[in-house]
């Protein structure tokens, strides 16, 4: 008797139930109960776990948990259970609906004067990293700014690859920032920062740094620098410096000669990591290298070649991202993270957009953009077709339909398969490589994501694992990837809701990291413990993308000419003179990349994809308030 009361309760119980959801939702009492969850979201907090889907159900491709197969930009099949428009059953995205009038509120007006007010915060925050680097830390490399004290490499542990792939005992932080001051329209302190460079810095060190490091923070400063300081069509006024003769563009010709032993003795052309500046790559240098720091060379080693006549630098850098081009993968058109210089065997096969991977699919488009060479679209199409294949989860559409909003996973280079369920800070910058590919409805959702983590932490963890809703590595070292991309998204659709996203990461730097000297790495960004570190790329990149947002009536804004950045974040014109070379093409057409089908539609490679949006959009949010809750719960905001 007693089972049998039993089997009666739970028979009523089940029977309450459906009664209750019934008159609560319209929902039958069927075996989905007419949502679409995935199994893989962390749903406790809204108490729905009752709603698991039937284990015979349909496997789902727009879970971010599934492998998207067979879309190659055409409709694919549904990844979550469709909803028919005779069906009385409601959308699970119908539990993110709350009060939509929240997030209009919040983000649909920016007043002008707090946008003055951002500005001048962006200034100050700025001159404070500055001005304490140049009172405590120069001719260092670097600023301790909870100890007010120099940093430099670290001599006694040569291993220590954390800190010495980056310092080389060049001034680096005054190098990197040589730009910014001209951004900030300070000609009278640029003009002492190139002298005090001119006539203090020497890369005759005993010194080993990473080449990708090195090239981008010092190669590419000094460039921008020359650059700005002899074109008389730069945006910025009257900087030409008395008595200048070349002195920047001399000293990144030494750099890079110091850096070409790299390409010697390598059997793919593929660079090894490291170079002593003045030995050449070390007796015990390893073989294996990361894909962006190899591949993302030529825009600056490009610059270098054509302004001097010397083709040997765009050479070997173009060289270099051949040979990883032609190690894709046949299967998938995917490259893997980490490679063998010396045999091309992948060491590393995981296939992401964060870390060892980057700037590689980013200096494809910028090279194309810089030097008009359609052998590097050409790249990017394909490169970008396969991330959306195969890295690319969640519904189709960005503003549009059921499932999970879209993100990038980390996958299997051979067969698209996740390898692991986080995202790392570095991704962050592929919405703006979006926006300049003319992809702006992706970008809009990315970053959506990424902001939201930001809203919940005050500052991006470097690791985030979405499955789990916590970070998985938890520091964040003041990078500017959040911001550059908020930056882009709002030049391309003048929305405020990016201005407030700026001003809401102004605001956590100054509340979370700000110290004595400076701005500090947060060592956990949970309890907002922090490490006694100022990279140079905050003052160089965060602080000079935040500006700029703020800063509508910038010369770089108001030009006639075409400016693009660096993966640093450094400024150099979209000329003319950089499309001309002095010596005829390097590489036969049957050497990988040029052998490709061809294409008659190649985009102008000088234009602005910033009238993309409708201005109708400009004056709504750019993503629906039903998907920003959405993503909101995603990241554990509620």
């Amino acid at each position: 008797m007693q089972w049998r009361s039993i089997v009666v309760g739970l028979v009523v119980l089940r029977l309450s139930l459906s009664c209750v959801l019934w008159l609560a939702f319209g929902l039958g009492p069927n075996v989905s109960w007419g949502f679409n969850f995935h199994l893989n979201f962390n749903l406790h907090k809204l108490d729905l776990a009752l709603f698991k889907e039937d284990k015979g159900s349909e496997t789902k491709a727009n879970s971010w948990s599934q492998r998207s197969q067979g879309r190659k930009y055409e409709e694919s099949r549904s990844t979550c259970s469709k909803i028919r428009e005779e069906s009385p059953h409601r959308s699970y995205l119908s539990l993110f609906d709350g009060n939509k009038d929240e997030y209009v509120r919040r983000y649909s007006s920016f007043p002008d004067a707090l946008k003055a007010k951002m500005k001048d915060m962006a200034r100050e925050m700025f001159y404070f990293g500055y001005d304490n680097y140049m009172k405590y830390a120069f001719p260092d490399d670097e600023l301790n700014p909870i100890d007010c004290e120099g940093r430099g490499p670290d001599i006694l542990n040569p291993s220590n690859i954390n800190i010495n792939d980056v310092l080389g005992n060049y001034s680096l932080t005054l190098i990197d920032t040589l730009d910014t001051l001209l951004v900030l329209g300070n000609v009278t302190e640029f003009h002492r920062a190139v002298r005090l460079v001119i006539d203090t810095v020497s890369f005759d060190k005993d010194s080993t740094v990473q080449v990708f490091e090195a090239n981008i923070r010092i190669l590419g400063s000094l460039i921008s620098a020359h650059i700005l300081l002899t074109d008389p069509k730069h945006p910025f006024g009257k900087v030409g410096l008395e008595g200048y003769d070349n002195e920047l563009l001399h000293l990144a010709h030494d750099l890079a000669v110091r850096l070409l032993p790299a390409f010697e003795n390598t059997s793919t052309g593929i660079p090894y990591p490291r170079v002593n500046l003045k030995t050449g790559v070390p007796p015990d240098s390893i073989n294996e290298t990361c894909t962006a720091g190899a591949g993302s060379l030529l825009v600056e080693f490009g610059i270098l070649s054509r302004l001097i006549g010397d083709s040997t630098f765009e050479w070997v850098a173009r060289r270099a991202v051949r040979a990883l081009w032609n190690l894709r993968s046949n299967e998938t058109g995917l490259l893997g993270n980490v490679v063998n210089i010396q045999t091309g065997q992948w060491v590393g096969k995981q296939s992401g957009l964060g870390a060892g991977m980057d700037s590689f699919y980013e200096y494809l488009l910028k090279s194309y953009i810089l030097f008009g060479e359609k052998e590097d679209f050409r790249m990017f199409q394909a490169a970008y077709e396969s991330i959306q294949n195969h890295l690319r989860r969640g519904r189709e559409s960005c503003n549009e339909g059921e499932g999970d909003p879209p993100l990038y996973v980390n996958v299997n280079m051979f067969n698209g398969q996740i390898m692991n369920t986080w995202i790392d800070s570095l991704q962050a910058f592929f919405p703006g490589l979006q926006v300049l590919s003319g992809d702006v409805e992706n970008a809009i959702c990315l970053h959506a994501f990424y902001y939201a983590i930001w809203r919940r932490f005050g500052a991006l963890p470097e690791r985030f694992n979405w499955q789990l809703q916590a970070p998985d590595v938890l520091f964040y070292p003041l990078r500017p990837e959040l911001v550059e991309s908020t930056y882009l998204l709002y030049q391309a659709t003048k929305n405020p809701f990016y201005l407030h996203v700026g001003m809401d990461i102004l605001q956590s730097l100054e509340k979370n990291a700000k110290v004595r000297c400076g701005y500090a790495t947060l060592h956990h960004v949970v309890d907002k413990s922090k490490e006694d570190r100022m990279e140079s790329f905050f003052l160089s990149e965060t602080c000079k993308y935040l500006y700029l947002l703020f800063d509508e009536d910038n010369p770089l804004h108001k030009s006639e000419n075409k400016y693009i950045f660096t993966t640093e974040g450094h400024v150099v014109p979209i000329d003319r003179r950089f499309r001309e070379k002095q010596w005829n093409d390097m590489f036969p057409c049957e050497e990988g990349a040029l052998a490709e089908k061809q294409t008659n539609k190649w985009p102008p490679s000088n234009t602005s994809n910033c009238d993309r949006i409708p201005v109708e959009r400009r004056y709504a949010l750019p993503l629906k308030s039903v998907y920003m809750r959405q993503i909101d719960h995603m990241v554990g905001l509620f």
